[in-house]
């Protein structure tokens, strides 16, 4: 089972991760001259970061890709990229508040 605290960790490890790379991939294109969106590649970073960091807990721990698993899968995905957009406390606070209302 997939808690809502394993769900802010993994967030949170996957947007300081998916910010980092961001980061150190937009060092690297602005080194050799290569025009980027930001936004566009922070999504395909939080694409790969979050995509394995969901497929690798369910590995470890062994627990079944069911549709509430794939939904969770998609949903850490989607924060993570707003994460590295908007920044994690902005983004925890808005989920803070879905929970309580």
């Amino acid at each position: 089972m997939i808690t809502y605290q394993v769900f802010l960790m993994g967030l949170l490890v996957s947007s300081t991760v998916t910010g980092l790379v961001t980061e150190a991939i937009k060092n690297i294109l602005g080194e050799c001259g290569k025009s980027y969106k930001g936004n566009l590649l922070a999504g395909i970073v939080a694409l790969f970061v979050s995509g394995g960091l969901a497929v690798g807990y369910t590995v470890l721990i062994g627990i079944a890709w069911t549709k509430q698993v794939v939904v969770i899968a998609v949903a850490l995905v989607l924060c993570s990229w707003l994460c590295s957009m908007l920044g994690y406390d902005k983004v925890v606070q808005a989920i803070s508040q879905f929970k309580q209302n």
